[in-house]
């Protein structure tokens, strides 16, 4: 392999707009890119702009019917079809919808594609990681299934054991939907727990069924988990599985939203514990899935002052050009910044509580204490259904 990192962008994916006032501001994306560019990250990387995601694939995971609904909406946004979640206050309409959604998901399955036949060993596509989209509906932002596609890709290019590995603090209720009966696909989910949280779905209790039952793993932590809980929640369950199940390829997405800063969820992660599991899916690719690691963005929506920083970690995690956290933020992206939103950009890649500090599950756990009792009802639901000790 030739250990080369692949970052997939098209500056056409800015053009995943759902208008004012929304959310999923694209500004996100392009800030981005502006500071991956910044610090030469661009230069250390093969910068790769992948073709659409055709129907044929697009299939893999979507309804030949919802797939109609999405291209008519993007012709006539006006003529949405609501029941297919498109037109909605969540999924509004826009023209065009349809050819950038298939562009995004493109990337991704760009991304899994170059990995699985050994041209680069990681690669990353931070306008992708839209995990919510559903088979047959639009759903949290998301028209298409961006990391869902992926994974079916490998294993229509004949991977037998893929892991998916999801952080953002929304519960990666898609791909554990596509992938619920196959026991080729091991997804793990960390989120805010449903009770506080849409789309109120990733109880541990929810497993996958059939031959992929033990498949599906959900670690449902409770609002205002910071930097120690939600780093110890990962180790305590994430490296074993994937010890267990010995991916092939490991797909990681990294939604940004979990930090203290976003508007829309009620974690207290910073960026430097972002940083701390970008590092850690890092070495789990290489530990157990011979360095085939296939990163994604996801939410995130303080477009500002997280989401540009805590993807370009990723990148330069990704890169083997990592960016301490100490390191001054360039001053012209600062100025970038500025004249596309008029607020002031962060001075330094760190929100000050780096190394993060995190106590192992292996010297014990507080029963009374209420991120240690969300690890331990996942552990207990799944692990022995994968032949471990809860």
């Amino acid at each position: 392999m030739s250990g080369r990192a692949q970052l997939m962008w098209d500056e056409a994916v800015t053009g995943y707009d759902f208008g004012q006032g929304h959310p999923m501001d694209p500004v996100r994306l392009a800030l981005t890119w502006g500071l991956v560019s910044a610090f030469g990250l661009d230069r250390v990387v093969d910068v790769v702009a992948a073709k659409p995601a055709g129907e044929s694939t697009l299939r893999l995971v979507h309804r030949e019917d919802y797939i109609e609904a999405v291209k008519a909406a993007s012709a006539d946004p006006g003529a949405a079809d609501q029941s297919y979640g498109l037109g909605t206050v969540d999924d509004p309409a826009f023209a065009g919808m349809h050819e950038v959604s298939a562009l995004i998901a493109g990337q991704s399955v760009g991304a899994a594609e170059a990995v699985w036949r050994g041209n680069v060993d990681h690669a990353v596509n931070f306008a992708g990681g839209l995990h919510h989209a559903m088979p047959g509906a639009a759903s949290g932002f998301c028209i298409y299934n961006d990391a869902a596609l992926a994974i079916a890709r490998l294993l229509e290019l004949g991977a037998e054991r893929v892991a998916y590995v999801d952080v953002d603090v929304h519960h990666g209720d898609g791909v554990q939907a596509a992938f619920w009966e196959d026991p080729r696909v091991l997804t793990i989910s960390l989120h805010e727990h449903p009770r506080t949280l849409f789309p109120q779905t990733g109880w541990p209790q929810e497993v996958g069924a059939g031959a992929g039952e033990g498949g599906a793993v959900n670690v449902a932590l409770p609002a205002g988990t910071g930097d120690a809980g939600w780093v110890r929640a990962f180790h305590a369950v994430v490296p074993e599985l994937v010890a267990d199940f010995r991916p092939q390829v490991l797909v990681t997405q990294h939604g940004a939203d979990t930090h203290f800063e976003d508007p829309l969820a009620h974690l207290a992660v910073s960026l430097d514990a972002q940083r701390a599991v970008q590092v850690a899916c890092h070495e789990l690719a290489h530990e157990y899935a011979g360095g085939k690691w296939v990163a994604l963005g996801g939410g995130g929506y303080e477009v500002v002052d997280v989401v540009p920083r805590s993807w370009t970690h990723l990148v330069g995690i990704a890169a083997g050009r990592e960016v301490a956290p100490e390191t001054v933020v360039p001053e012209a992206w600062r100025q970038e910044v500025f004249a596309r939103t008029r607020q002031l950009g962060p001075g330094r890649m760190t929100d000050g509580r780096w190394p993060v500090g995190w106590a192992a599950w292996e010297v014990g756990y507080d029963p009374a204490d209420r991120l240690d009792q969300a690890v331990l009802a996942t552990r207990r639901a799944v692990f022995p259904l994968r032949g471990l000790l809860a």
